[in-house]
């Protein structure tokens, strides 16, 4: 019987395997020596993981009403307390972290699409075009980011794709100069002079070589992204712009209790600590990733 053909792992596809793992080995060795980074990353990915699974973690139906229950203290029965409407304050938590994390995913990857794109074309092929492209980016810079999401959110009313629409407008300028400042450093290398000369078109390069380069810092800022947008889209609903009752969400969890603060804590305080952990933990992974792609930091 003849013997199977082993698999050469000293061809170039085996090499190229061992390189990749040799890169995120060396990355997570530099990750992990930040401390604060690590316990970050255990708290976004429980905050991630029960959103994903509240279906399945969460005690009681989210709008299930029950009025003889309302505002009821944090019990065993009630980890977190009830609602002015009885309904389970820890449900509507889990339920509405999987809301404000999909809008602001959902927000993040359209600034970035956008932004990423007007910011390595413009980066790329400068001359007037680059002008234009950054002169506007730079009016939209000038307004406050919440204001403009105000703004755009009571133009395209609430809900959930028109706030994701609302959040991610005011990001597009910040991507694009990332990318673009980005895109400067990367564009005049001998690799894309080589593309270049070896007949590739300049859109090739760009989006074939050049861009691939701009990855790392575009992870970090898209990280710390996430959790200023959460800020951002419970601010939007708590001034009844955002998500809509009786949708759950961080926000308008703490607007419908600020009529009961002074005579029940729970309502507001349990929804602001949520939105509180998410922003530490998505800006602390974002320091630490940041640290640990910073090739300055390699030896």
């Amino acid at each position: 019987m003849s013997e199977m053909p082993k698999t050469d792992k000293t061809g170039p596809a085996g090499v190229l395997q061992a390189k990749k793992r040799g890169r995120f080995k060396d990355l997570w060795r530099r990750f992990r020596k930040n401390k604060l980074a690590v316990v970050a990353l255990v708290i976004v990915v429980v905050i991630i993981l029960s959103a994903a699974l509240a279906s399945l973690i969460a005690p009681y139906d989210y709008k299930a009403m029950t009025p003889d229950n309302a505002f009821q203290l944090p019990s065993a029965a009630h980890w977190f307390g009830t609602d002015n409407y009885g309904r389970d304050l820890l449900s509507r938590i889990i339920y509405g972290g999987r809301i404000s994390l999909l809008v602001s995913l959902l927000a993040v990857a359209i600034s970035l699409i956008v932004g990423g794109f007007l910011g390595a074309t413009a980066g790329y092929f400068a001359g007037k075009y680059e002008s234009v492209v950054m002169r506007i980016m730079d009016i939209i810079m000038a307004i406050p980011g919440f204001l403009l999401a105000v703004a755009i959110s009571a133009s395209l009313g609430g809900g959930l794709i028109n706030t994701a629409l609302a959040v991610a407008i005011g990001g597009i300028p910040g991507a694009a100069r990332l990318v673009r400042a980005t895109v400067l450093t990367i564009k005049d290398q001998e690799f894309a002079e080589a593309a270049l000369a070896l007949g590739n078109s300049k859109m090739r390069i760009l989006f074939k070589h050049i861009i691939p380069n701009t990855l790392s810092p575009i992870i970090v800022d898209s990280t710390m992204k996430i959790g200023v947008n959460i800020l951002v889209i419970s601010g939007l609903s708590f001034v009844g712009l955002g998500i809509q009752p009786p949708t759950p969400e961080w926000g308008s969890i703490m607007a419908a209790g600020r009529d009961f603060i002074r005579d029940f804590w729970p309502i507001v305080t349990f929804p602001g600590i949520a939105i509180m952990l998410t922003m530490f933990g998505f800006n602390v992974l974002g320091d630490g990733l940041r640290d640990a792609l910073d090739p300055k930091l390699k030896r």
